[in-house]
């Protein structure tokens, strides 16, 4: 019996062999690009560009109420009116007034992991407002119904065979699996909706303190048509993308370009200062908070708000490569959702993500501005073994017991080389080619949204024969 891909009339986002090869495909793409910027770069000068990025974000982190003050004046000074979010709920609920107040009917929402923090969408919908997509990869997954797989790939997991039959459902139209064809569908869907919107939201990249300058970077021209057609631009921006300057923000395009693409430079590096004699009549930049502040408070793991989000570390992370961004069960994906989810979510929600991670190191050699998370995953699985003090969560029982089975099992050969050819026997009724789509409980707690990868000769007995 084959296993389901993705059945998009269900919505579903069952984690599939199919979708997994197609995640590992792409993530070998976006390394080669990256290997071969960083190549031309040099090794030495590359390494210089990611200590003066780790340095600036962490100047601006521990300055924050120096710059986010800064920010206020100049966006206020320029015409534009700023709004400061505790919550997501403060947040949904400031872009909910502006809407209200302009009679908001069709939104245009250009790429933006904030709101899809606060699940904006959802609460726009909900007050009878559309709201469209226009990254391609956002509209693709929004058609779809599913939630983005990758920090600056939304669609990642789709091949663009899934993408011909999404569009089909969905738009009705003959889409070949052509990725220019099915691009020009696109955009001739969403050449409508930019000159028709209300409103245009954007999330932003950076914010410059000295100027109160947004800059979104982008490699379609969508985010320029969101931020410039409709007649009001909401920006919701996390209160960590506040750089000091311009030289800093030379210094980041450098690191997110090469990082997050290969490219020496997006192709699309928009930079909005309210006030000016083109663009939105109004500008409104709504701070988002939404616990931030408290992870500032702990000294090891503030560094995670150095985040730029360009997607390296989940590109090379084992773990996301086989099990894809849908398994970390929130907006929070790969390396860097493992350790930002338990902060901001609490580990009562989100404690087992840490725990995710073979601590093999990559992520943090890989990351443009250097933030040590294989070390801040660790601070957090103690905090989840001591008891967080913001959740106040603790270690369950079964996982203690199990722990300390495994870590017998591990450590003694015998046992070891036993519980392999015991496992190989166990999985015979269950096992259909090289996975076992169901198990029984409670092990059925991870098959019911992922297959397992079927037992084979373990470790010693294929070294042996090599």
């Amino acid at each position: 019996m084959p296993i389901p891909h993705i059945d998009f009339r269900a919505n579903t986002q069952r984690v599939s062999p199919h979708l997994i090869a197609a995640t590992q495909k792409s993530t070998r793409t976006a390394l080669a690009k990256r290997a071969q910027a960083i190549e031309i770069v040099g090794e030495d000068q590359w390494q210089a560009l990611r200590q003066a990025g780790h340095d600036i974000k962490l100047h601006a982190l521990t300055h924050l109420d120096e710059y986010l003050p800064m920010v206020e004046a100049r966006v206020t000074q320029a015409g534009g009116v700023v709004h400061w979010a505790r919550d997501d709920v403060e947040a949904r609920r400031i872009v909910l007034e502006i809407a209200a107040q302009h009679r908001v009917k069709r939104i245009v929402k250009s790429k933006s992991m904030a709101t899809e923090e606060i699940e904006l969408n959802r609460a726009l919908q909900d007050a009878g407002i559309a709201v469209f997509e226009t990254d391609l990869g956002e509209y693709i997954v929004q058609l779809a119904g599913q939630r983005p797989s990758h920090p600056t790939a939304p669609a990642l997991h789709l091949t663009k065979e899934d993408i011909a039959a999404l569009f089909r459902a969905k738009l009705g139209v003959d889409a070949p699996p052509d990725p220019q064809t099915l691009c020009e569908i696109a955009r001739g869907k969403l050449r409508e909706e930019f000159l028709s919107a209300d409103m245009g939201i954007s999330g932003g990249n950076f914010l410059i303190a000295e100027t109160g300058t947004l800059v979104i970077v982008t490699n379609e021209g969508n985010g320029r048509m969101c931020t410039a057609l409709p007649p009001v631009h909401v920006a919701i921006v996390g209160i960590e993308k506040v750089i000091p300057d311009w030289e800093g923000l030379a210094v980041m395009l450098k690191l997110l370009a090469r990082s997050g693409t290969g490219q020496k430079i997006t192709a699309y590096t928009n930079l909005i200062t309210p006030g000016g004699e083109e663009g939105p009549r109004e500008f409104h930049l709504v701070l988002l908070d939404n616990g931030r502040s408290r992870m500032l408070q702990d000294e090891i793991a503030r560094e995670t708000l150095a985040c730029i989000r360009c997607g390296a570390c989940a590109n090379i992370c084992p773990v996301y490569n086989h099990v894809g961004g849908f398994a970390y069960g929130a907006i929070f994906l790969g390396p860097i959702g493992a350790i930002v989810a338990p902060q901001l979510l609490g580990v009562k929600v989100a404690g087992d993500l840490p725990f995710a991670s073979s601590l093999c190191g990559a992520c943090g050699d890989v990351c443009p501005v250097k933030i040590p998370i294989p070390n801040i995953l660790l601070h957090l699985r103690h905090r989840v073994v001591e008891g967080d003090q913001f959740a106040s969560a603790t270690v369950s029982p079964i996982l203690g017991v199990g722990a300390r089975v495994g870590t017998t099992a591990l450590g003694t050969p015998w046992l070891y080389r036993l519980g392999a050819r015991m496992m190989r026997l166990f999985q015979a009724s269950f096992r259909r080619g090289d996975w076992l789509p169901t198990l029984p409980p409670p092990l059925d707690r991870w098959t019911m949204a992922r297959p397992f990868p079927a037992f084979r000769s373990d470790f010693r007995a294929w070294w042996r024969r090599r």
